[in-house]
């Protein structure tokens, strides 16, 4: 479901769709599983032939059962649109929540998530308990706090601005031009854990050419909304939107509106000017364009507006210094090429104004919210109302002290056999791997020999780290943090302060990929495939309408396996493919095989990219899309096969009750059913424009009609839209 790549870190901004989730609900009301009527089979189904068989009667059963029934539209055919048979009532029936954007069987584990944090964290802190436990259950309090932060949040707010240098926008006259420099207004940045990431990107990350060594990357500007709104100008609505927000912003602090209006309509103009020389994310897939490794000195003569030694021993802890023999790999040239070129065009007041504005965006999200504002700009943006205080401190905390939340959540409430069950389907979906990849005929035997090489040597996380119930290891990496429970400002910055120490003191060290430090947190639910050739499913996802220890596998394999596979496919995905068994950038495709792999992603492009969401009025970006769609269309496929294999293994499972469908039916309505999703317009719209992952309707249509064994199962006939004759097929 998601990929890592170059991590930037510090000034965290709360996402509330990231928080959207319920519990399976029609019209807002639980499903009665007794009401519940036995599906008939639609009329494209052939009748049973096999024996009779054994109908499942245990409670997590009868749930599932209804669970599935309540999502189902059986008077659409499957082979016409499997994912409106497998979710027509969900979509027709499903109401959004307010503050939700979004509803799916994801985030309804978030929401039951959310909750099981919140007691976490509101339960009193004992003497006895870890330092991490303590600072957890500080952060909550003083977000929770609202009172204090009402008290201070505005005087803070602007005492911080001035301590940068000042707002133009709200200083007017008094603003001094000549004391303001963007590139020392990184010492001032830097004290207040801001990595100024508004004009350059620094990480630190593993050297794509040597994976055992961390160095410095840099990397074109992060912008505040996505580049594809501020490239089309001034008139995008999204666009419009975002000024208003910054011209209301200036005001209730103090500008007059008239000025504001004037002075950062120019400052959204440079964003734009920066977005127009940023890649799109379409340019940014070949990391060999993306590897440009220099020296200081290089950098230095290329580039010489920048002091670049001093940039970087700025941002380094102390007890790191770099000279100019330091390699940093810059990823797009042609970004600070031209940033030097903008950045001498433009006036310094614009270029204050700009960078003012995005500190002061990002500390908006930590204030308290009587800057209600800030709450009508998300709304018009996604459609949805301020969330409950509690939920977003819950989300801040879990995001901001990950290690120490997700210790307390897997202590308190996971199942320790559910990791067992995983790592034994984990296993078995490699396994059906190595057999495709044995088996695909278009591969060179050298080719053939690394690829299995890379599958061998890929490692898998399940569930959490182990450290996480070692005290004495929480202790340690805590040791140097310190929160209190009614500044929440003051701990933003220490925990800012703290996560770039953490990742800046990596520069030059050996990379661990089991450093349990890098770990997904086990509240997240999503799965992982890490560019250094490994697989994470935390313990978020191990649950819910995703996997049961006491449920048919056919079900575990059509929701779990099926992503599983995905995370695993994803090593051989357009990107994964250009690097080899230890994260490497290495080419390690012969010519005549590359060239093959090349024609059948471009099927998986022209295929997804003739997709028209017609909601919102758009085709599905085929290029930006195709690493998630060569994943799902592979990951299907492995969850398939490899459960076919088990039950050949272990014989035919039981039926669910009131389903008349066989287990291998089942798999494939289990797979459309975790990923019935209801979206609002707005976040449908921005899914299409921006997002790596097709909306969930075209990743089931996709994946299962370039499937035959689906059409078997169905008995879909050759031309339905199912089973159409042309199919698209990389792995």
């Amino acid at each position: 479901m998601a990929r890592i790549g170059i991590i930037g870190l510090i000034f965290f901004s709360l996402n509330q769709s990231s928080l959207i989730g319920t519990p399976n609900v029609c019209n807002g009301k639980e499903a009665n599983a007794e009401a519940l009527p036995t599906i008939q089979p639609a009329k494209s189904l052939p009748p049973f032939t096999e024996e009779s068989h054994r109908v499942c009667t245990t409670k997590v059963c009868k749930d599932t059962a209804s669970m599935i029934i309540t999502k189902m539209d059986i008077n659409v055919e499957p082979c016409d649109n499997f994912y409106r048979f497998a979710c027509g009532n969900y979509l027709n029936n499903t109401l959004i929540p307010p503050d939700r954007g979004t509803m799916s069987a994801s985030e309804d584990i978030r929401i039951e998530i959310e909750k099981r944090l919140r007691t976490v964290l509101e339960e009193p802190s004992l003497p006895t308990e870890p330092k991490a436990f303590k600072l957890a259950k500080k952060l909550y309090k003083s977000c929770m706090n609202e009172t204090a932060i009402k008290a201070q949040s505005r005087k803070l707010l602007l005492s911080i601005l001035q301590k940068l240098g000042g707002w133009p926008v709200l200083e007017g006259d008094q603003w001094n031009e000549e004391t303001f420099k963007w590139i020392q207004s990184l010492n001032k940045f830097s004290d207040l854990g801001d990595l100024m990431k508004y004009f350059l990107q620094i990480t630190i990350n593993t050297d794509y050419k040597n994976t055992t060594k961390q160095v410095i990357y840099l990397d074109q500007a992060s912008l505040s909304i996505p580049r594809e709104y501020l490239a089309k100008g001034l008139n995008d609505k999204v666009v419009q939107i975002y000024y208003r927000h910054m011209v209301d912003i200036a005001v209730i602090l103090g500008a007059k509106r008239e000025f504001a209006e004037k002075q950062l309509v120019q400052s959204l103009k440079f964003e734009m000017k920066l977005a127009n020389i940023s890649l799109p994310d379409e340019k940014l897939l070949n990391y060999t364009l993306l590897y440009n490794p220099m020296t200081i000195a290089q950098l230095s003569q290329t580039y010489p507006s920048i002091p670049w030694k001093e940039y970087f021993n700025r941002l380094l802890p102390p007890s790191i210094r770099v000279d100019d023999s330091e390699i940093v790999i810059v990823q797009v040239p042609s970004f600070i090429t031209n940033l030097e070129k903008l950045m001498k065009e433009t006036p310094k007041r614009i270029q204050a104004n700009y960078l003012m504005w995005r500190v002061l965006q990002n500390l908006l999200n930590f204030l308290d919210n009587q800057i209600e504002l800030q709450l009508q700009y998300l709304t018009h943006l996604s459609g949805t109302k301020s969330e409950s205080r509690w939920k977003q401190c819950v989300f801040f905390v879990s995001d901001s002290l990950s290690i120490s939340v997700g210790a307390q959540y897997v202590r308190k409430y996971f199942n320790k056999d559910t990791k067992k069950n995983v790592i034994e389907m984990v296993d078995d979906i490699r396994k059906q791997l190595n057999q495709i990849l044995q088996k695909v005929d278009w591969m060179d035997d050298e080719t053939r020999k690394s690829a299995l090489e890379k599958a061998a040597s890929m490692t898998s996380y399940i569930a959490y780290p182990d450290e996480l119930l070692d005290d004495r290891k929480l202790e340690e990496f805590y040791q140097d943090l310190e929160l209190s429970d009614e500044n929440y400002l003051q701990n933003i910055i220490n925990i800012s302060l703290f996560t770039i120490k953490n990742s800046f003191s990596e520069l030059r060290e050996p990379y661990n990929k089991s450093d349990w430090r890098i770990a997904e947190s086990p509240v997240t639910v999503n799965t992982v495939y890490a560019e250094d050739n490994s697989i994470q499913f935390p313990a978020g996802i191990l649950q819910g309408a995703f996997f049961n220890n006491d449920r048919p596998r056919y079900m575990n394999y059509g929701a779990i396996g099926l992503l599983i596979g995905h995370e695993i496919t994803h090593a051989f995905d357009n990107i994964g493919r250009q690097l080899d068994k230890d994260g490497n950038l290495i080419n390690w495709w012969s010519p005549s095989t590359d060239e093959k792999y090349l024609a059948k992603a471009q099927c998986i492009i022209d295929q997804y990219g003739n997709y028209s969401v017609e909601e919102v009025g758009l085709n599905l970006n085929g290029i930006n899309t195709q690493g998630e769609n060569i994943a799902d269309n592979g990951g299907m496929k492995l969850a398939y096969l490899t459960y076919k294999d088990w039950s050949v293994r272990n014989g035919r499972e039981p039926m669910l009750p009131r389903l008349p469908y066989t287990p291998r039916q089942m798999f494939w309505i289990s797979a459309a059913s975790t990923r019935c999703e209801k979206l609002r317009i707005e976040d449908l719209e921005d899914l299409v424009i921006v997002d790596p992952h097709p909306p969930a309707e075209f990743f089931i249509l996709g994946a299962l009609s370039n499937m035959p064994e689906f059409a078997d199962d169905f008995k879909c006939p050759v031309g339905s839209r199912m089973n159409p004759k042309k199919k698209c097929s990389v792995w």
